[in-house]
């Protein structure tokens, strides 16, 4: 190999070393709060619509800012966009850790939602500096670091939290901070200037992205699956903690604990189990199985009593059932929707995904906390059991909708 090709491999390998590392620091950080949020917001209000309306409000910044953020690194390119994210991600955490008013936590929730798209960022990075041939593998990094920031950041926040309850999320602000300063230092930028193109207003809109993609008739009985999907899920997770702290009397540790359990499991399904799966069942099959298990994972969440033997056990067949079921449902669904649609329409509709992703991660969290606060703490999980029979049903109408039409 030539001394050149050695220097361009290295500096390819380099960079995405640089992207692996922003991204697992971006989920580490996001989901270092999971097991302490509640117990940071009791100091001004202890009710769950105030966790449900945090959350959402990240994710009202996040639906506006993202196309606009994809928009100005088409323009402006990648670097000066993903140091702005990073960098507005350490300030926000800085500003949660060190808050003194509940509204300060939420102008630092909706920075850190405006400044959110290091993720979508980072994925034009790749796909900018990879050869074709290797970009399905150099995606596969972003799956690997998420899923283990979404490990590691539990884990330290629960043990974090034992010193004190601000120190995990300072953490996490200084490990962005850290982030920030290396890359203004060593990241270069990776989309060339004849590669740019100019803004097109529609694109940056949010609404019109959704507009196009409840158009498509072959996806949307998917994309009410989706929605479904995902905004019972994160009004599951926005509710967890505190579901474990009222019924159960757990603190930061114990709960962090659950979240490295589920995590895990979700990394060794999407990771090798799946993979092993979908030859034999296809993705079809392995979405209704997922809905199935989710939906027998939320009545036992129901069932599991307040105190007594039975509680660890019902808590981790619970969570383990979830996250089996979680880790069928992203990659299956996702890969029927994708494969619904001719390559041209990928972007766009990949897009599409993560703007209803958005719309759900603004409802979702309502909907827990609102009904954990009036209807009663195994309210939401009873729901949630419900709601995903009906995601099933859904799945198996618009599935006989399409294999009718294929036969017609």
């Amino acid at each position: 190999m030539s001394v050149s090709r050695k220097k361009t491999s290295f500096l390819s390998t380099s960079r995405l070393v640089f992207i692996f590392v922003t991204i697992l620091i971006d989920k580490l950080g996001e989901s270092i709060i999971f097991p302490i949020l509640p117990f940071l917001v009791e100091r001004f209000r202890s009710d769950a619509l105030t966790l449900g309306l945090l959350t959402s409000s990240f994710a009202i910044a996040q639906f506006i800012a993202v196309p606009i953020i994809g928009g100005l690194s088409d323009r402006y390119g990648r670097r000066p966009m993903l140091l702005i994210c990073v960098l507005g991600t350490a300030v926000s955490y800085f500003m949660f850790g060190l808050a003194g008013a509940l509204s300060v936590l939420f102008i630092s929730r909706i920075i850190d939602g405006a400044t959110g798209g290091v993720a979508a960022t980072a994925q034009a990075y790749i796909a900018d500096i990879s050869a074709p041939h290797e970009r399905v593998k150099n995606f596969g990094l972003i799956g690997a670091s998420v899923g283990l920031g979404f490990i590691i950041g539990p884990a330290l926040g629960g043990t974090l939290a034992n010193i004190s309850i601000n120190l995990p999320v300072l953490l996490a602000g200084t490990l962005a901070l850290i982030n920030f300063v290396l890359g203004y230092f060593v990241l270069r930028e990776s989309l060339d200037r004849d590669r740019r193109r100019p803004f097109k207003l529609r694109d940056l809109n949010p609404i019109n992205q959704l507009g196009d993609l409840l158009g498509n008739k072959r996806l949307r009985g998917f994309i009410l699956t989706f929605f479904i999907f995902n905004f019972v899920f994160t009004g599951f997770i926005s509710v967890l903690v505190l579901f474990f702290k009222d019924r159960f009397g757990w603190g930061p540790a114990l709960s962090a604990v659950v979240f490295i359990f589920i995590g895990l499991v979700t990394t060794i399904v999407q990771g090798g189990l799946i993979g092993k799966l979908m030859p034999r069942f296809g993705e079809e099959k392995l979405t209704l199985a997922g809905f199935v298990l989710l939906a027998i994972a939320f009545g036992m969440m129901v069932l599991i009593p307040a105190s007594g033997p039975l509680v660890y056990p019902g808590i981790y067949i619970s969570q383990g059932t979830i996250a089996l079921g979680v880790g069928l449902i992203i990659p299956c669904l996702r890969g029927s929707i994708s494969n619904r649609v001719s390559d041209r329409e990928q972007g766009k509709t990949l897009a599409g995904l993560q703007v209803i992703q958005s719309v759900a991660g603004i409802l979702g969290p309502l909907w827990a906390g609102w009904t954990f606060d009036n209807l009663g703490i195994i309210s939401p999980f009873s729901m949630a059991a419900l709601l995903m029979l009906l995601a099933w049903g859904f799945t198996v109408a618009n599935l006989r909708k399409i294999s009718i039409r294929y036969r017609a």
